[in-house]
């Protein structure tokens, strides 16, 4: 057997200790800052984990351009720069997983914003906080999405907030006495948002004559839909996204299903209307957006907006062009383009925001402290139901 000489395998060793040294630099839990790479004065990194592409890509696709027109808007004023990093997570945990570490460990990106699911942000969100890297949620409604750690925010409005305030307009407005509800049951969101409509309905003294279930990339409703009919409820709740929502509000009104349906956070897409079409009219669903809200800030948006890709925003574009604004006015305040806890510290001391979503502030578990305002679809739009 070769033996490889003394003065060899010293150099050898120091070798493999400095390659190891180096490449650990960039991947240690709760690091305080940025590796020097991105130089302070430098554009901030920021990371971006969307559904881009899939079933679901009218999310990605709202939020990408949200935040593409916020980032023009923020360097044009010069205050700070912000470089945008956009991964896709196709809507698929492992998916958003790899992406996060990339952003992370490869890119050295000082906050991440996304992922667009809810049970994307269970799978990634501790890896940010034990990273010590700031993600916010635009689109994650799910309970218990800020218990996860530390550096967790969204500006995302609640289910548990959201589909309360649905609930109890659409019994004031409809007058619902007993309800149907359906949900997707391999969506980690989606169940989330079936437990706040079970009770919701409960608080508001109604009755659930039955709970049907369903799974995302379903295609077929007729046997739930068949059963809700037979049982003549005043309304049906749902808990799923727009793809799946869109073929429930089809089959229904097929079958003779002519009572409101009532959505939660899935709903707001106006993905959903298009998929739809006529089905879609009536539908209920709150939300922390509303296009046609007689304010500047909101008109100046959706004019810049328009202006941009030539239709109207919706709700997760807004929300994710208020997310950016909001996270570079903490850098900001920060003072800093790479420091990952003066960011996630800043953050957490944003108050009366005021965002094209309304004044916004995050609580002390780092959720919305925002308003709420109850949509209608009405001559194939959302209007606010008053």
């Amino acid at each position: 057997m070769f033996k490889m000489p003394s003065s060899i395998r010293k150099w050898a060793v120091a070798t493999l200790v400095m390659v190891f040294t180096v490449s650990m630099a960039g991947c240690g839990g709760n690091q305080s800052a940025a590796p020097a790479s991105s130089a302070a004065g430098s554009a901030a990194k920021i990371g971006v984990v969307s559904y881009l592409t899939g079933g679901g890509a009218a999310y990605g696709e709202a939020i990408k351009q949200g935040l593409e027109l916020a980032r023009d808007e923020i360097n044009a004023k010069g205050k700070v720069k912000i470089e945008l990093l956009f991964e896709d997570s196709k809507g698929d945990k492992n998916e958003a997983i790899n992406a996060t570490n990339k952003l992370i460990h490869k890119d050295n990106v000082v906050g991440i914003i996304g992922p667009t699911l809810s049970g994307e942000m269970f799978a990634v969100g501790p890896i940010a906080s034990q990273a010590g890297v700031p993600i916010m949620g635009t689109s994650t409604t799910a309970e218990g999405i800020t218990d996860i750690g530390d550096y967790v925010f969204r500006n995302a409005l609640p289910e548990s907030l959201a589909i309360p305030h649905a609930v109890k307009k659409a019994k004031e407005k409809l007058g619902l006495k007993k309800v149907a509800v359906m949900y997707s049951n391999n969506n980690d969101w989606a169940v989330s948002g079936f437990k706040t409509f079970e009770q919701a309905i409960k608080d508001n003294g109604m009755e659930t004559i039955t709970v049907e279930t369903f799974a995302d990339k379903d295609t077929d409703f007729s046997a739930q839909l068949t059963k809700i009919a037979a049982l003549k409820p005043d309304a049906i709740m749902v808990a799923g996204l727009y793809q799946e929502a869109a073929l429930i509000l089809k089959k229904a009104r097929e079958i003779g299903i002519t009572v409101p349906i009532v959505g939660n956070n899935g709903f707001n897409s106006p993905q959903l209307i298009k998929s739809g079409g006529n089905a879609a009219e009536g539908v209920v669903v709150a939300s922390p957006w509303y296009p046609g809200k007689d304010d500047e800030k909101v008109k100046k948006f959706v004019a810049a907006y328009k202006a941009k890709y030539g239709k109207e925003p919706d709700q997760f574009a807004a929300q994710s062009y208020d997310a950016l604004y909001i996270m570079a006015e903490a850098l900001e305040k920060a003072g800093t383009t790479t420091d990952r806890k003066k960011l996630r510290d800043s953050l957490a001391n944003v108050k009366d925001f005021p965002g094209v979503t309304g004044k916004f502030a995050f609580d002390a578990k780092r959720n919305p402290a925002m308003d709420v305002t109850i949509l209608v679809v009405k001559g194939g739009q959302f209007t606010e139901l008053k």
